[in-house]
């Protein structure tokens, strides 16, 4: 199952997303905004990326193939940075909702929140960011939660979804 929002050939961002391994969550419908609200406040344009929502089995075996490390992740990015016509094909970013499910409750944090923070995590690596540490003086990761506090007041898994 794939969907693009908003519809090819609109002039603007575009995120397709795809799920391998898991069923289509009630709140599925809610990721696209999100997404496009981060690129607009990172004032990206006619970017065109995908996301991936998986189960632990499927990103382990990505983390295996691509870092060599034997285990699953929260969130993988490859980013492409291709650019085609008009179009910025910024990349992938893979995100594992057993992983997801087990950081909101290590971290004592909503679903929602931990959702927001690995797909604006992602977002920032397809932009070309990185990090050496998951000290949180990091630059990227001080830039993440900037944005998770600046776009709080958008809701990707409500509390009826959980």
């Amino acid at each position: 199952m794939n969907r693009i929002f908003p519809p090819a050939g609109t002039a603007m961002n575009r995120v397709e997303i795809s799920l391998e391994g898991v069923e289509s969550p009630s709140w599925l419908d809610g990721v696209s905004p999100f997404v496009l609200a981060v690129l607009d406040k990172l004032e990206k344009c006619n970017w065109d990326l995908s996301l991936l929502l998986c189960d632990n089995g499927y990103i382990r075996s990505l983390n295996k193939q691509y870092r060599s490390l034997d285990e699953p992740t929260d969130v993988l990015s490859f980013t492409l940075g291709e650019t085609g016509g008009d179009r910025y094909q910024s990349g992938d970013i893979v995100i594992s909702l057993d992983m997801l499910a087990e950081n909101a409750v290590y971290f004592k944090v909503s679903p929602d929140e931990e959702l927001r923070r690995l797909i604006i995590h992602g977002i920032l690596h397809l932009g070309g960011m990185d990090h050496v540490s998951n000290d949180s003086e990091e630059p990227m990761l001080r830039l993440q939660e900037r944005l998770l506090q600046e776009l709080s007041h958008l809701s990707i898994i409500t509390q009826e979804q959980r």
